[in-house]
Protein backbone atom coordinates (compact mmCIF):
# COMPACT_ATOMS: atom_id res chain seq x y z
CA UNK A 1 0.00 0.00 0.00
CA UNK A 2 1.46 3.43 -0.77
CA UNK A 3 0.14 6.65 1.36
CA UNK A 4 -3.77 6.85 2.12
CA UNK A 5 -4.67 4.13 -0.41
CA UNK A 6 -6.69 1.41 0.53
CA UNK A 7 -5.75 -2.26 0.62
CA UNK A 8 -6.49 -4.18 -2.14
CA UNK A 9 -7.43 -7.72 -1.12
CA UNK A 10 -8.07 -10.58 -3.86
CA UNK A 11 -10.55 -13.50 -2.76
CA UNK A 12 -10.97 -16.52 -3.66
CA UNK A 13 -13.72 -19.26 -3.70
CA UNK A 14 -14.42 -22.74 -4.02
CA UNK A 15 -18.49 -23.13 -3.53
CA UNK A 16 -21.33 -20.08 -2.69
CA UNK A 17 -19.14 -17.82 -0.94
CA UNK A 18 -21.01 -16.92 2.03
CA UNK A 19 -17.76 -15.82 3.70
CA UNK A 20 -17.52 -13.31 0.39
CA UNK A 21 -20.45 -12.18 0.86
CA UNK A 22 -19.70 -10.92 4.82
CA UNK A 23 -16.65 -9.33 3.55
CA UNK A 24 -18.58 -7.46 0.53
CA UNK A 25 -21.07 -6.44 3.02
CA UNK A 26 -18.73 -4.95 5.64
CA UNK A 27 -17.10 -3.03 2.47
CA UNK A 28 -20.12 -1.89 1.92
CA UNK A 29 -21.45 -0.20 5.10
CA UNK A 30 -17.88 1.22 6.11
CA UNK A 31 -16.93 -1.65 8.55
CA UNK A 32 -14.18 -2.62 6.43
CA UNK A 33 -12.20 -0.21 4.52
CA UNK A 34 -10.66 -2.14 1.51
CA UNK A 35 -10.62 -2.54 -1.93
CA UNK A 36 -11.65 -6.07 -3.36
CA UNK A 37 -9.86 -6.06 -6.25
CA UNK A 38 -11.24 -9.37 -7.72
CA UNK A 39 -12.77 -12.08 -6.81
CA UNK A 40 -11.23 -16.05 -8.25
CA UNK A 41 -12.47 -19.54 -7.97
CA UNK A 42 -10.75 -23.06 -9.03
CA UNK A 43 -14.70 -24.11 -10.13
CA UNK A 44 -16.43 -22.26 -12.93
CA UNK A 45 -19.73 -22.78 -11.31
CA UNK A 46 -18.58 -21.38 -7.98
CA UNK A 47 -21.54 -19.52 -6.79
CA UNK A 48 -18.96 -17.02 -5.21
CA UNK A 49 -18.08 -15.63 -9.07
CA UNK A 50 -21.95 -14.85 -9.06
CA UNK A 51 -21.78 -12.56 -5.80
CA UNK A 52 -18.62 -10.77 -7.06
CA UNK A 53 -19.97 -10.24 -10.60
CA UNK A 54 -23.25 -8.95 -9.46
CA UNK A 55 -21.04 -6.18 -6.94
CA UNK A 56 -19.39 -5.44 -10.31
CA UNK A 57 -16.17 -7.43 -8.92
CA UNK A 58 -13.83 -8.80 -11.77
CA UNK A 59 -13.38 -12.36 -11.24
CA UNK A 60 -11.37 -14.94 -12.74
CA UNK A 61 -11.49 -18.66 -13.08
CA UNK A 62 -8.35 -20.90 -13.00
CA UNK A 63 -9.84 -24.37 -13.32
CA UNK A 64 -7.70 -26.99 -11.31
CA UNK A 65 -9.33 -29.93 -13.39
CA UNK A 66 -8.31 -28.85 -16.57
CA UNK A 67 -5.04 -27.49 -15.39
CA UNK A 68 -4.13 -31.67 -13.67
CA UNK A 69 -5.14 -32.45 -17.03
CA UNK A 70 -2.62 -30.40 -19.21
CA UNK A 71 -0.23 -32.00 -16.55
CA UNK A 72 -1.76 -35.49 -17.41
CA UNK A 73 -0.94 -34.97 -21.35
CA UNK A 74 2.82 -34.08 -20.49
CA UNK A 75 2.42 -30.19 -20.78
CA UNK A 76 6.14 -28.28 -19.50
CA UNK A 77 5.69 -27.61 -16.03
CA UNK A 78 6.40 -23.64 -14.99
CA UNK A 79 9.82 -22.87 -15.17
CA UNK A 80 10.45 -21.61 -11.93
CA UNK A 81 9.19 -24.85 -10.25
CA UNK A 82 11.42 -26.34 -9.19
CA UNK A 83 10.54 -29.98 -7.48
CA UNK A 84 13.39 -30.67 -4.86
CA UNK A 85 13.27 -27.55 -3.15
CA UNK A 86 9.20 -27.50 -3.05
CA UNK A 87 9.09 -31.48 -1.49
CA UNK A 88 11.52 -30.07 0.81
CA UNK A 89 9.40 -27.22 2.53
CA UNK A 90 6.10 -29.06 2.10
CA UNK A 91 4.84 -30.61 5.05
CA UNK A 92 1.05 -31.43 4.02
CA UNK A 93 2.91 -35.53 2.34
CA UNK A 94 5.29 -36.18 4.95
CA UNK A 95 6.01 -40.76 4.50
CA UNK A 96 4.06 -40.14 1.38
CA UNK A 97 5.97 -42.30 -1.51
CA UNK A 98 8.03 -39.83 -4.21
CA UNK A 99 6.14 -40.62 -7.26
CA UNK A 100 2.78 -39.77 -5.20
CA UNK A 101 4.37 -36.48 -3.97
CA UNK A 102 5.79 -35.54 -7.07
CA UNK A 103 2.36 -36.11 -8.82
CA UNK A 104 0.89 -34.15 -5.68
CA UNK A 105 3.15 -30.97 -6.63
CA UNK A 106 4.09 -31.58 -10.07
CA UNK A 107 0.02 -30.82 -10.92
CA UNK A 108 -0.42 -28.16 -8.25
CA UNK A 109 2.52 -26.33 -9.76
CA UNK A 110 0.53 -26.28 -13.34
CA UNK A 111 -2.63 -24.35 -11.53
CA UNK A 112 -1.26 -22.32 -9.19
CA UNK A 113 1.19 -20.97 -11.75
CA UNK A 114 -1.66 -20.06 -13.69
CA UNK A 115 -3.72 -18.48 -10.42
CA UNK A 116 -0.67 -16.46 -9.19
CA UNK A 117 -0.47 -15.40 -13.32
CA UNK A 118 -4.32 -14.50 -13.01
CA UNK A 119 -3.97 -12.30 -9.84
CA UNK A 120 -0.74 -10.22 -11.10
CA UNK A 121 -3.05 -7.40 -12.33
CA UNK A 122 -4.86 -6.75 -9.23
CA UNK A 123 -1.62 -6.18 -7.71
CA UNK A 124 -2.91 -7.32 -4.11
CA UNK A 125 -2.15 -6.58 -0.74
CA UNK A 126 -3.41 -9.23 0.82
CA UNK A 127 -5.31 -12.76 -0.47
CA UNK A 128 -8.23 -13.95 1.55
CA UNK A 129 -9.13 -17.69 1.02
CA UNK A 130 -13.00 -18.03 1.87
CA UNK A 131 -13.78 -21.52 1.10
CA UNK A 132 -10.90 -22.18 -1.06
CA UNK A 133 -10.82 -26.02 -1.56
CA UNK A 134 -7.20 -26.16 -2.49
CA UNK A 135 -4.42 -27.17 -0.86
CA UNK A 136 -1.59 -24.18 -1.55
CA UNK A 137 1.92 -25.69 -1.75
CA UNK A 138 5.39 -23.72 -1.12
CA UNK A 139 5.60 -22.78 -4.73
CA UNK A 140 2.41 -20.53 -4.46
CA UNK A 141 3.50 -19.70 -0.92
CA UNK A 142 6.70 -18.38 -1.09
CA UNK A 143 5.18 -16.39 -4.23
CA UNK A 144 3.73 -14.63 -1.72
CA UNK A 145 5.11 -14.33 1.37
CA UNK A 146 8.58 -12.12 0.25
CA UNK A 147 8.33 -10.69 3.57
CA UNK A 148 8.32 -13.33 6.53
CA UNK A 149 7.13 -10.78 9.15
CA UNK A 150 3.90 -9.97 7.29
CA UNK A 151 2.25 -12.78 5.70
CA UNK A 152 0.47 -12.25 2.88
CA UNK A 153 -2.48 -14.89 2.64
CA UNK A 154 -4.86 -15.36 5.48
CA UNK A 155 -7.78 -18.59 5.72
CA UNK A 156 -10.66 -19.34 7.65
CA UNK A 157 -11.49 -22.90 9.36
CA UNK A 158 -14.21 -24.30 10.82
CA UNK A 159 -13.05 -25.24 14.14
CA UNK A 160 -10.83 -23.95 16.93
CA UNK A 161 -7.48 -25.25 15.47
CA UNK A 162 -5.10 -26.75 16.65
CA UNK A 163 -7.90 -29.16 16.91
CA UNK A 164 -9.83 -30.74 13.88
CA UNK A 165 -7.70 -29.36 10.91
CA UNK A 166 -8.96 -30.55 7.42
CA UNK A 167 -11.91 -30.24 5.25
CA UNK A 168 -14.65 -30.91 8.07
CA UNK A 169 -14.14 -29.25 11.15
CA UNK A 170 -17.65 -28.36 12.22
CA UNK A 171 -18.52 -32.68 11.34
CA UNK A 172 -15.43 -33.16 13.32
CA UNK A 173 -16.74 -30.84 16.08
CA UNK A 174 -19.81 -32.60 16.34
CA UNK A 175 -18.92 -36.17 15.82
CA UNK A 176 -16.06 -35.71 19.04
CA UNK A 177 -19.14 -34.59 21.26
CA UNK A 178 -17.41 -31.54 21.77
CA UNK A 179 -19.71 -28.98 23.80
CA UNK A 180 -18.04 -26.07 21.85
CA UNK A 181 -17.24 -25.27 18.83
CA UNK A 182 -15.88 -22.57 16.55
CA UNK A 183 -13.89 -20.93 13.94
CA UNK A 184 -10.15 -19.32 13.06
CA UNK A 185 -8.60 -16.98 11.09
CA UNK A 186 -5.12 -17.64 10.56
CA UNK A 187 -2.19 -17.11 8.26
CA UNK A 188 -1.58 -20.06 5.67
CA UNK A 189 1.84 -21.90 5.93
CA UNK A 190 3.19 -25.12 4.72
CA UNK A 191 0.95 -27.25 6.71
CA UNK A 192 -2.96 -28.02 7.27
CA UNK A 193 -4.20 -25.21 9.08
CA UNK A 194 -1.38 -24.65 10.99
CA UNK A 195 0.06 -21.48 10.30
CA UNK A 196 -0.52 -18.32 13.23
CA UNK A 197 -3.41 -17.82 14.76
CA UNK A 198 -5.05 -14.06 14.21
CA UNK A 199 -8.46 -14.68 15.58
CA UNK A 200 -11.00 -17.17 16.76
CA UNK A 201 -15.05 -17.36 17.90
CA UNK A 202 -16.62 -20.02 19.65
CA UNK A 203 -20.06 -20.60 19.95
CA UNK A 204 -21.97 -23.58 22.32
CA UNK A 205 -22.96 -27.00 21.05
CA UNK A 206 -26.25 -27.64 22.83
CA UNK A 207 -27.62 -31.18 23.20
CA UNK A 208 -30.67 -30.57 20.84
CA UNK A 209 -28.16 -29.29 18.00
CA UNK A 210 -27.26 -31.58 15.34
CA UNK A 211 -24.59 -31.23 12.80
CA UNK A 212 -26.75 -28.52 10.70
CA UNK A 213 -27.72 -26.52 13.49
CA UNK A 214 -23.33 -26.66 14.72
CA UNK A 215 -22.91 -25.15 11.19
CA UNK A 216 -25.12 -22.55 11.13
CA UNK A 217 -23.83 -21.70 14.48
CA UNK A 218 -20.10 -21.48 13.17
CA UNK A 219 -21.35 -19.30 10.03
CA UNK A 220 -22.68 -16.76 11.73
CA UNK A 221 -19.48 -16.32 13.43
CA UNK A 222 -17.54 -16.94 10.51
CA UNK A 223 -19.16 -14.08 8.87
CA UNK A 224 -18.49 -11.46 12.22
CA UNK A 225 -14.58 -13.01 12.46
CA UNK A 226 -13.20 -12.78 8.70
CA UNK A 227 -13.85 -9.22 8.36
CA UNK A 228 -12.72 -8.32 11.54
CA UNK A 229 -9.49 -10.00 11.26
CA UNK A 230 -8.88 -8.14 7.40
CA UNK A 231 -9.80 -4.71 9.17
CA UNK A 232 -6.67 -5.55 11.57
CA UNK A 233 -4.31 -6.57 8.76
CA UNK A 234 -5.48 -3.19 6.94
CA UNK A 235 -4.61 -1.37 9.68
CA UNK A 236 -1.18 -2.74 10.27
CA UNK A 237 -2.10 -3.97 13.37
CA UNK A 238 -1.28 -8.08 12.85
CA UNK A 239 2.15 -8.83 14.01
CA UNK A 240 4.01 -11.81 13.50
CA UNK A 241 6.81 -12.74 16.22
CA UNK A 242 8.62 -15.79 17.33
CA UNK A 243 8.05 -17.56 20.55
CA UNK A 244 9.77 -20.44 21.86
CA UNK A 245 10.00 -21.33 18.61
CA UNK A 246 6.15 -21.12 17.08
CA UNK A 247 5.39 -18.04 15.04
CA UNK A 248 1.95 -16.22 16.92
CA UNK A 249 0.46 -13.20 16.00
CA UNK A 250 0.31 -10.06 18.43
CA UNK A 251 -2.64 -8.04 17.87
CA UNK A 252 -1.20 -4.53 18.26
CA UNK A 253 -3.21 -1.19 19.61
CA UNK A 254 -4.89 0.93 17.50
CA UNK A 255 -2.96 3.77 16.03
CA UNK A 256 -3.49 7.25 17.26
Amino acid sequence: MKGNSKMNIGVLVSGGGSNLQAIMDAVAVGDLDVNIACVGSDNPDAGGLQRADKAGIPTFVTDYGALFGRWRDGAPLPEDFCLETVAARQSLMKGSDPDSLRAFLEKRAMAESALLAALVPYKIDLLVLAGFMRVLTPYFIDALNTDPNRPRIMNIHPALLPAFPGTDGYGDTFRYGCKVGGCTVHFVDYGEDSGPIIGQSSFSIDPGDDLDAVKKKGLAEEWRLFPECIRLYAEDRLNVVEREGTRVVEILPEKD
